[in-house]
């Protein structure tokens, strides 16, 4: 098991927001989480100086990482999610050795988890403009686009491509800076405060291209053709399917199921450990999700290149594969085409089912039950079948691998509620007692939650919902939560004698 003593010569020259030095009210706290909102709004619609435009596509790394690609927090809050899953599955695997009651060794970590982010803000915004995942604009003399000898074109604007990464890590280390501001100062996390703003800014920006956008209602309407009613309602059907996603989800954050509990030393009080069928939150579509994400960058990485299994390289060919009378790997993995998505290989398959467009839901669906997918011209239903299930078998996975490593599964928490003095009423106090009753619950409602998210994600992002369903699944929990931070903090404003317990 490692230690973390290497980082205290570093912790003194780590940056740090001071707490408050007394509970902050309710009206400051809405101060300073108001404050951060508006920077980060701020900086999601400024375009960093020496890129182009804001790029299209990679929905899902937008919504999780708070991000958009182009702009001043191309890579959000990656670094900052990075890690902090990194650390807490080192932790939770007892990689390192850290105790978290112990307040030196927490805040040890806590600044180990910093450095990591800063580091992480570099490497990826590195990542993002040499693997060209933003269109660059040079800027100095001398820079611009050579032509190589087999007639493709490459930039070369190293000085251009160093003020970008530049900004973009500065932009995510601001983020990282104001995360900490709304964890101390304000409600709730700054990371989540992100992504739910990001989500919303989509969902507005989304419902607005609905009514004014090409095959908008407007349109629809003014059209005067007998079809011009049905027409504006399919186009609205979109926002009619995020209003389900967002009621499913609000629906499920309430099932729960509630083992009754009881202090040993104290008869007549009691407690209630809930159990909710989203007991892993949305961590398994999260990490599913950026896993189908790194897959897409990669495949990205491996554009026009090849590895001929059998046969000849012939560079010549005008053909896709370019193994003459053979196989080429890489096409049998993915080809990606040069708006970066994925269009044929093994990877297509996997690949998630992308919304449609302008409301032609006809013609989308008609798509999906009699069109045929470029590989192996399989139907696309099957396509569809296939993405579904392997997105609910990498969150069951992720789900069992999260609570394993966190400290969620059956024998942790019987430990820690008996720690609290807590045994179920009617059962001597024993940690294996609490540990069977908690089984006969825990592992069944994991599989069942993650099963549950990577379904309604899936058919969310099929359905056209704004957002991406990821997005709402993530933001319904977020408001959720914020919700509760919202109406403990009036409770202990409203009653003096519990301020007093805060």
């Amino acid at each position: 098991m490692g230690s973390l003593d290497f980082i205290q010569p570093v912790m003194r020259f780590l940056p740090e927001v001071a707490p408050p030095s007394r509970p902050p009210t309710l009206s400051e706290k809405l101060m300073w989480t108001s404050l951060a909102l508006g920077i980060f709004f701020v900086m999601y619609n400024v375009v960093a100086v020496g890129v182009e435009q804001h790029a299209a596509g990679m929905d899902f790394l937008q919504v999780v990482t708070a991000s958009r690609i182009g702009s001043l927090i191309t890579v959000g809050i990656g670094p900052i999610v990075l890690a902090s899953i990194f650390l807490q599955l080192f932790a939770g695997a007892k990689i390192i050795n850290v105790d978290m009651s112990n307040p030196e060794e927490k805040r040890k970590f806590q600044a180990t988890q910093k450095l990591l982010a800063i580091l992480l803000c570099f490497l990826e915004a590195t990542i993002f403009v040499v693997f060209a995942r933003v269109a660059l604009m040079p800027l100095f003399p001398g820079e611009g686009y050579t032509t190589n000898l087999d007639g493709s074109q490459s930039l070369h604007a190293p000085l251009t491509m160093a003020i970008v990464i530049f900004q973009i890590a500065l932009g995510s280390l601001i983020l990282l800076y104001l995360d900490e501001v709304v964890s101390k100062h304000g409600i709730g996390s700054g990371i989540s405060l992100f992504i739910a703003a990001g989500v919303s800014m989509a969902i507005v920006g989304g419902t607005i291209a609905l009514f004014t956008g090409p095959g908008g209602v407007i349109e629809a309407l003014s059209s005067g053709s007998s079809e011009a009613l049905p027409n504006a309602i399919l186009a609205l059907l979109p926002l009619f399917f995020t209003i389900a996603v967002f009621l499913v989800v609000s629906y499920a954050e309430g099932i729960k199921v509630e083992i009754p509990l009881a202090f040993d030393r104290a008869r007549g009080f009691g407690s209630r450990f809930p159990i909710k069928l989203l007991y892993v939150s949305n961590i398994p579509v999260i990490l599913a999700s950026a896993l189908l994400m790194n897959l897409h960058l990669f495949a990205v990485g491996l554009q026009d290149k090849h590895l001929c299994i059998t046969g000849e390289f012939d560079p010549t060919s005008q053909e896709l594969n370019k193994c003459k009378g053979g196989i080429d790997l890489v096409q049998l993995i993915a080809f990606v085409d040069s708006s970066h998505q994925i269009r044929d290989g093994a990877l297509y398959l996997i690949s998630p089912i992308y919304r449609p467009l302008q409301g032609n839901y006809g013609a989308y669906f008609n798509h999906i039950i009699s069109g045929q997918t470029p590989v192996y011209g399989l139907p696309e239903w099957l396509h569809v079948i296939v993405y579904i299930l392997f997105m609910m078998g990498l969150c069951i996975l992720f789900g069992q691998f999260w609570i394993e490593t966190t400290g969620m599964n059956a024998q942790e928490v019987a430990k820690q509620l008996d720690k609290s003095g807590l045994q179920i009423p009617g059962f001597r106090r024993d940690p294996r007692v609490v540990e069977k009753k908690l089984n006969d619950y825990i592992p069944y409602i994991t599989v069942i939650g993650s099963a549950f998210v990577g379904l309604l994600a899936a058919l969310a992002d099929m359905s056209g919902a704004l957002g991406s369903g990821t997005g709402i699944l993530l933001t319904v929990g977020i408001l959720y939560r914020m919700y509760q931070d919202l109406e403990n903090q009036r409770l202990f404003e409203s009653y003096s004698l519990l301020s007093k317990f805060a």
